[in-house]
């Protein structure tokens, strides 16, 4: 594909309108993306990020990056986990999802040691070697150019630092995967038009699984980005994975 072009889902669209695309996809959900989260995954997305906050080995004091962190499932945890001497920023690229995570936390009494930015993954606005750990779940697959934002990822952590991607990858097995397409691409649309009126926004998020990387592919994305001791961990049969990589 052309450095002009790129997929939306599965349709093939200019570089530069991508971002624009997604973010209408994540404005439309906003309001709603915790709720569709459960109904999606029948609740078993918070086993995936309680295992991803395991796997981090986050302590008190760290910094901690939150990336494409939206409504902050995960900068919660971690911002108990960091306590008052460490810090989290929640950052996502859009301002629909950053605002509600902003309102969700600061509701529930987070306050203190957690930032909010917006910010685009492919060009992160933080200084070199600034973060103990980072996290992107489900966002990668959204990114325009993915080698690009892993690079800046690498950039931002510090020495023996770690980056955990959390993402929806390829089914192991063929039952499952033959089960999960066909959930993917009648369930979701009909979920997403019953409970957020938005049937095309639920189309593009299947389409955009099916695009992502898989497994290994991924795992050479990060070692290329300059990450060292790459692994992944599958997940409800390949349905999720998370990589996991150490800036050297």
């Amino acid at each position: 594909m052309s450095d002009n072009k790129t997929h939306f889902g599965y349709q093939t669209v200019d570089s530069d309108k991508k971002q624009e695309m997604v973010a209408d996809v994540f404005h439309s959900v906003a309001a709603k993306y915790d709720v569709m989260n459960d109904l999606m995954s029948f609740g078993i997305h918070r086993l995936w990020k309680r295992f991803t906050i395991d796997m981090s080995g986050v302590r008190p004091g760290d910094k901690v990056l939150d990336l494409a962190g939206g409504t902050g499932d995960l900068t919660k945890k971690f911002a108990k986990i960091v306590g008052p001497s460490g810090g989290v920023v929640l950052a996502d690229i859009n301002s629909s999802m950053l605002n509600v995570g902003r309102d969700r936390l600061t509701d529930q009494g987070y306050v203190g040691n957690i930032e909010y930015v917006q910010a685009n993954a492919e060009c992160l606005p933080f200084e070199d070697n600034s973060f103990d750990v980072i996290t992107i779940a489900f966002g990668l697959r959204n990114v325009t150019d993915k080698d690009k934002a892993l690079r800046s990822m690498a950039r931002v952590l510090k020495p023996g630092g770690r980056l955990l991607v959390l993402e929806f990858s390829k089914p192991t097995n063929p039952l499952m995967s033959k089960a999960y397409d066909l959930y993917s691409f009648t369930a979701l649309p009909f979920m997403g038009k019953l409970v957020t009126n938005d049937a095309d926004s639920y189309k593009y998020l299947a389409e955009s699984i099916r695009m992502h990387p898989d497994q290994e592919t991924l795992k050479s994305m990060m070692e290329n980005a300059g990450l060292v001791r790459c692994s992944f961990h599958n997940m409800t049969s390949g349905v999720v994975a998370l990589h996991r990589g150490i800036k050297p």
